[in-house]
């Protein structure tokens, strides 16, 4: 089981940098777009020096590694060889392979596109837990040592290196680089809460206890009772807690009004849930 796990991890690594290079090849280097993180480094590096981009982020990528190496320790390294190695050797082959293809030439698609694809890779690999390696390594080393926070240290790092290609680039292809940083940080940001996202529901009812029973019963939910008071006739009751899934909602709200039809019930979405029959499997007593 865990050597499958492990398998299944390193394919999703292995596949979301090539999704990060698939992004690169196809919208980022023919529109001439600026990004951010090492790819971006590379892009200002390759206009001066002609040096291959893809051998600009290996060796960029080699000594991130080295340092995250002596810095985070040998557990963050395991988890970044991968993008270490596995990034630079897609680009290389995507280069190869497809030099002449270009697929659109109107910048704002690839602009779309390139935040899509750079915000999904980067957004697969830290599902599983891992790094993109190269410019991920730094904000790591300032929140451990100074509590920078990480977000933080990207955003500025990105800045820094969209200001490091202004100097070749023309107004609007700044503007748009500006854009694309922005698509793929909300991609980002959205893809990281899939699946997590949960609903919490709180039930003020007289019939609390048989509620409680038919959730348990019909969706396989805890619930947590809560004491309280009504504010107008100052009645004892309890109010029920309980978080489900999306898809389970209509059929919730269903079932509570089948129980009392004069039930008030909140609604209101959580972004994560953590514990048991969540994060961790359910126990049966």
């Amino acid at each position: 089981m865990k050597k499958g796990r492990l398998a299944l991890e390193i394919l999703t690594i292995m596949l979301g940098n090539f999704i990060y290079a698939v992004g690169i090849v196809f919208f980022i280097m023919p529109s001439g777009l600026i990004t951010g993180g090492t790819t971006g480094i590379a892009i200002a590096v390759n206009h001066y020096t002609k040096l291959p981009i893809s051998s600009i982020v290996l060796a960029f990528n080699v000594i991130m590694f080295v340092i995250g190496l002596f810095v985070l320790g040998k557990k963050f390294a395991l988890t970044t060889l991968i993008s270490t190695l596995f990034f630079p050797f897609s680009l290389e082959v995507l280069q190869k392979l497809f030099a002449n293809i270009v697929i659109t030439d109107d910048i704002f698609l690839c602009t779309i596109f390139g935040g899509v694809c750079i915000g999904s890779a980067i957004a697969l690999v830290i599902r599983v837990g891992a790094s993109t390696g190269g410019m991920s390594i730094p904000p790591l080393i300032l929140n451990k040592y100074m509590h920078i926070p990480v977000s933080v240290s990207l955003y500025v790092g990105d800045c820094i290196i969209l200001a490091l290609q202004v100097a070749f680039s023309d107004k609007d292809k700044i503007l748009y680089g500006i854009i694309l940083v922005m698509i793929y940080s909300i991609v980002l940001d959205k893809l990281l809460l899939v699946g997590t996202n949960k609903i919490q529901i709180k039930v003020i009812s007289v019939k609390s206890l048989e509620m409680k029973d038919a959730i348990i019963s019909r969706f396989d939910r805890g619930v947590t009772l809560l004491h309280g008071k009504s504010g107008y006739l100052e009645r004892e009751m309890d109010i029920l807690l309980t978080v489900i899934s999306n898809s389970d909602l209509s059929k919730f709200e269903k079932l509570v009004h089948e129980i009392d039809a004069e039930a008030f019930v909140i609604i209101s979405h959580v972004n994560e849930v953590r514990g048991r029959g969540f994060s961790i499997g359910k126990k049966y007593l």
